[in-house]
């Protein structure tokens, strides 16, 4: 019997770690976001985000699944066409079993704030 107790008292110590280390995750996230602008371009290979003020490109993650659905509703031919974003992110470790070597790090996005086919005059014109 009390090895039973202290069984129980262990999985509901587990259970009480695991929840306190997930909710850490999440405000570490939330502590992190950002808003960047830079150019994104989509298709079946590849989702990419490179930043406006230093050129440097991300893998992207679109986590609210907003991002590719307003580029597909821009209506481009073809795929890969870069579009201007301002997008609310984090940026975190790229998971090399699903995203390309050539990105050591992925943007998450957390929210589209714009997204335009007109890209500005500045550092983001090509």
């Amino acid at each position: 019997m009390k090895l039973f107790k202290q069984a129980i008292v262990f999985v509901v110590l587990l259970g009480v770690a695991a929840t306190a280390c997930r909710n850490d995750k999440a405000e570490g996230e939330k502590s992190n976001l950002k808003t960047v602008k830079g150019l994104y371009s989509f298709g079946p290979e590849m989702k990419s985000f490179t930043l406006c003020e230093d050129g440097r490109e991300y893998w992207v993650k679109d986590s609210v699944k907003n991002l590719e659905l307003s580029y597909s509703n821009l209506g481009f031919e073809k795929p890969y066409e870069p579009v201007y974003v301002e997008l609310e992110g984090y940026f975190a470790k790229s998971d090399t079993a699903t995203v390309s070597p050539d990105f050591d790090s992925t943007l998450v996005v957390m929210k589209v704030l714009k997204i335009s086919k007109e890209i500005p005059d500045g550092p983001c014109a090509q």
